[in-house]
């Protein structure tokens, strides 16, 4: 069983010795698992403990004065986590402190006190420490002082380009979800607990399980064809969603994903729900009234149940 911590002090989490991979992990695509998988292996290989060292917020959040899209939840980071065999996760608070700390002293509470590593495994570019003093040179000589040894996982190309969480978030962006799940090495979802809205989409004929993203920024908005998983079951419920500001009507201030599930009839609220993100219909936009909004609805269920291989005629019932 995979076991969380999230500080920086504490007790020894691998006392027997550990071999660690260190990253911010955002959407764990093929290259972390690449990189998650070799350190399993290697673990396995020395009798030590695999651990996966991340940051929350992303340090590129934490840095950045525009809201920054991410590919995954923590939740679902750190499901990743597990089943990629982590024994011990760190998750450290990206916060002033950490961020106020040399990348010597990283190496040695963390790495070296925290976690008794014999193995650290990177990515090639990898940085760390205060503005980013760190790097893959600065590992290799610190472990061969202190017992560990630096080790940086080849980059993963998929059509002759490296796999990174950059190039996903642009094609997701572009709505090339076809595009962005070989580098993720699955379809593009988000999950979230279904909670009560205003319930305006039942009064138009299109009752939606919504879902409130909060401070995540998400890579992808506008109108979408999707499949739906409910509770652990698999993304195969097709349906229309939406994932933005609802600009006609009760505009939020923060990032709204609403779903409407074709030809269901049952409560929602409460549960969880996976969102696999199939195919872009189009960007959101303000419509003159209720009226119109509805029209459109029409039309976008209609688009929907094409592009999902369902017979569009339904959505005029």
């Amino acid at each position: 069983m995979m076991r969380l911590s999230r500080d920086v002090a504490g007790t020894c989490l691998a006392p027997g010795g550990s071999v660690v991979a260190v990253g911010a992990f955002d959407g764990l695509h093929r290259g972390h698992q690449a990189l998650l998988a070799q350190v399993r292996e290697r673990a396995d290989e020395l009798g030590l403990t695999p651990v996966a060292v991340s940051f929350e917020p992303l340090p590129r959040a934490y840095f950045s004065p525009e809201p920054v899209p991410r590919l995954s939840s923590v939740r679902e980071k750190l499901r990743g986590f597990d089943a990629a065999g982590m024994r011990e996760v760190l998750l450290l608070r990206f916060n002033r402190a950490l961020t106020a700390m040399s990348a010597e002293d990283f190496v040695r509470r963390v790495l070296v006190d925290r976690l008794a590593a014999r193995e650290v495994w990177v990515g090639g570019d990898f940085r760390f420490g205060h503005k980013r003093g760190g790097d893959v040179a600065l590992l290799e000589a610190m472990g061969a002082a202190n017992g560990f040894v630096a080790r940086t996982m080849p980059a993963v190309l998929l059509d002759g380009a490296r796999v990174s969480a950059t190039r996903v978030r642009m094609l997701l962006g572009a709505g090339e979800f076809a595009g962005a799940a070989p580098l993720l090495g699955r379809p593009f979802v988000i999950e979230g607990k279904v909670e009560y809205g205003h319930q305006l989409g039942r009064t138009l004929g299109y009752p939606t399980a919504n879902i409130h993203l909060r401070d995540r920024t998400s890579p992808v908005h506008g109108i979408f064809a999707v499949r739906v998983g409910l509770g652990e079951g698999e993304c195969s419920w097709p349906g229309v969603a939406s994932l933005g500001s609802r600009p006609t009507v009760n505009e939020v201030a923060e990032p709204l994903l609403e779903v409407h599930l074709f030809d269901f009839d049952g409560d929602l609220y409460g549960q969880r729900m996976a969102v696999e993100f199939v195919a872009k219909l189009r960007d959101e936009q303000k419509f003159d009234g209720l009226e119109a909004l509805k029209a459109q609805m029409a039309l976008d269920a209609r688009q929907a149940r094409e592009v999902l291989g369902m017979n569009p005629r339904l959505s005029e019932a």
